[in-house]
Order: C-alpha cells, then sequence, then structure tokens
C-alpha cells in the first residue's frame, strides 16, 4: 500500500474506532454525555440498537478494504462481511423507529429516511451480487454501502462547524442531514470510475472461474 492511501486508510480507521465508540455509549446503563432529543428520552431502545449496528459496522468495513487481511482468509473475509451486512441491517431497521422523529422536522427526517433507504439497497446488492459468484460488483457495491455507513462520520464532522459558525441549528441540520452523504455517494462514484478491475489472481479460484 503507497503512503498515501495508507494515510487515508488510517484516517478512516481512527475516525471509524472513534465514532464506534461515541455511538456504543448509548448501551452503557447510565450514558456519558447522552444528546438531550427526544429519541434518547422516548425512543431509547431504537437508538441504542441504531447506534450498536452503526457501530459495527463502522469497526469491520476498514479491515475488510486491506488487501492482506481480505486475501490472507477468503472464509474470514466472509465471516466478517456477513457481520458487517447483519450490523447494516440492525441499523437500518432501528432507523425507521427514530428517523421521522429527527430533530428540526421532517426535512431531516427525509434526508436520514433517504440514506436508510441507499445504506441497505446497497448492501443488499452487495449480498445479491456475491450469492451469484459476481465478486466485482459485489466489491464495488460494499464501497458503496461502507461510504454510506461512513455518513455517521461525516455528520459529526459537520455538526461542531454549526456552533463554530453560529448557524441557525433549525437551518444547518436539514441540510447536514443530506449533506452527510450525498458527497460521500458522489466521492466514491468518482472513485470507482478509476478503480482498476481486480485480476483472477486476487480473488478466490471458485469467483475467478466466474470472470469472462
Amino acid at each position: 500500500m503507497r503512503l498515501l492511501p495508507k494515510l487515508l486508510w488510517l484516517t478512516l480507521a481512527l475516525c471509524a474506532l472513534v465514532n464506534a465508540l461515541e455511538a456504543l455509549r448509548y448501551l452503557l446503563p447510565h450514558v456519558p454525555f447522552p444528546a438531550e432529543i427526544d429519541n434518547f428520552t422516548q425512543r431509547r431502545i431504537a437508538l441504542s440498537l441504531h447506534a450498536f449496528g452503526g457501530a459495527i459496522a463502522l469497526l469491520t468495513g476498514p479491515l475488510q478494504f486491506l488487501p492482506p487481511f481480505r486475501e490472507r482468509s477468503w472464509s474470514r473475509h466472509r465471516l466478517w462481511g456477513w457481520i458487517y451486512c447483519g450490523a447494516v441491517f440492525l441499523g437500518w431497521c432501528a432507523s425507521l423507529w427514530i428517523a421521522p422523529h429527527a430533530q428540526t422536522g421532517w426535512n431531516a427526517s427525509s434526508g436520514f429516511l433517504t440514506l436508510g433507504t441507499a445504506w441497505i439497497v446497497a448492501t443488499g446488492l452487495a449480498v445479491k451480487f456475491i450469492l451469484r459468484g459476481d465478486a466485482i460488483r459485489h466489491r464495488r457495491w460494499m464501497i458503496r454501502s461502507y461510504a454510506l455507513t461512513a455518513a455517521a462520520i461525516t455528520l459529526r464532522v459537520y455538526l461542531p462547524l454549526v456552533f463554530v459558525f453560529h448557524w441557525p441549528f433549525s437551518t444547518a441540520y436539514p441540510a447536514i442531514a443530506w449533506l452527510c452523504w450525498i458527497p460521500n455517494a458522489l466521492v466514491v462514484e468518482l472513485y470507482l470510475a478509476f478503480l482498476p478491475t481486480p485480476s483472477r489472481s486476487t480473488l478466490p479460484a471458485n469467483l475467478a472461474e466466474k470472470l469472462p
């Protein structure tokens, strides 16, 4: 791995770890620094399940993008992939309970609900293609899926800016509900446009046989 990709990966992994730990605090009996929002006070179970699913998805994703980790043991890669997909499914199901009650109203709720739809669709397509033996499309959709998982990271990058620049929260938060994931999706599409097609040697034998 070259220096720049390695630095980008380390940054992603560190951000994923910090955000996952922050989310996992909602599973503690006494939550440190809880967000004073209706979803915490009135829908604690759903918020905790969403936080848990999102945290596990954040933590399991980065290692899957490391070729040595992925290619050294395809069975381990498969296991981690199923854990990731299960975490996404759990996080998405819980989001259906809490997203309609997002702060500032329907504009923010629609942003998070659309994100959830894109998240589960991308992950579902990744599963569909690997079950068909199409590892190339599987990989591309998994990259898209994790870009949407990383909306949890970009959301927490944007939120402090609201207070630093004294933006009205009622205006900024609905915008963030869309901006936390749309740029991620656009950037990953640009990345995929230049991503070379994997060779047979980087795939398991049973999948490499299905390449044209």
